[in-house]
């Protein structure tokens, strides 16, 4: 009988929490001291990491869950949102529609852009040059990923997404104060400066850039990444579809009625005109 209940017990395993009557502990924690206490940004850091950060790392942290909670209405989770509320689902749903088109071509880029610092950082530390490792890590995304490197180049902001030098200037201000290192600012930046070579038009970083620098600065897994932004873009879906429950609206696509789709199928046929023979 032991041994069904060691069973049942190790089913699941988790070091996250210890539940049991009277007793709630996040990573030994208890939650009566957690609240009231320590920030949200911490709190996310304890469960994920494993350990509560600093406060310049919680600092760093929040600012770029901050940065990257909502890009409007235009942008396709939120449009998602909006568009399931119109169709009588409630927030849960409408957020979980948002956040499930999340993936690598929306939403995906500040894990691939953590993967290519990274990449980089190996480089530097076999002893290339900081400029060496990002064209060859540039070169060798292209010629096996895409010829679109992210985190760089915004098809919006064409001449520069206004916050990722806030971001950036926030992780250099942590690093002077040896919170963190600073090396995946220089990264980030040698990325910048490599692709921009050469060009009428420079090719700046983007917000997924600049949030890749400082999950880099915190350690992060290049999972972890896309996780955290899921996070912090929920926060402007949930605003969307709130919006959207009162301000109405039934059954809204993703333009007025008025405006039709392209149509590119046969002529118009008639059944008609067919040999019933040939119709099954």
């Amino acid at each position: 009988m032991s041994d069904d209940r060691t069973e049942v017990r190790d089913w699941w395993r988790t070091s996250i929490i210890e539940m049991r009557p009277g007793t709630i502990r996040f990573r030994g924690y208890p939650i009566e001291e957690l609240a009231g206490t320590v920030s949200f940004p911490a709190m996310i850091w304890l469960m994920v990491a494993g350990r509560l950060p600093s406060a310049d790392e919680a600092h760093l942290l929040e600012a770029a869950l901050v940065a990257a909670v909502d890009h409007g209405p235009q942008a396709p989770s939120i449009a998602a949102a909006r568009m399931a509320v119109t169709c009588g689902l409630p927030l849960n749903n409408a957020i979980g529609s948002a956040v499930n088109m999340l993936g690598d071509v929306h939403g995906g880029a500040g894990q691939q852009t953590l993967e290519l610092y990274y990449e980089i950082d190996r480089c530097l530390e076999a002893g290339e040059s900081l400029e060496e490792a990002a064209a060859a890590a540039i070169a060798g995304w292209q010629a096996t990923r895409s010829k679109f490197i992210p985190g760089f180049g915004h098809r919006f902001h064409k001449d520069g997404d206004p916050r990722a030098p806030r971001l950036l200037a926030l992780v250099r201000e942590a690093a002077g104060r040896g919170a963190v290192s600073g090396r995946f600012a220089d990264i980030g930046s040698a990325v910048e400066a490599t692709l921009s070579k050469g060009r009428d038009r420079p090719v700046p970083m983007n917000i997924d850039g600049a949030t890749a620098v400082i999950f880099a600065e915190l350690g992060c897994a290049p999972p972890l990444a896309r996780g955290l932004f899921c996070l912090s873009r929920s926060v402007g879906i949930l605003a969307h579809a709130w919006e959207q429950t009162q301000q109405g609206g039934r059954n809204k696509g993703p333009v007025p009625p008025r405006f039709l789709y392209t149509y590119e199928g046969p002529a118009p046929a008639s059944l008609a005109q067919e040999k019933p023979e040939e119709i099954q």
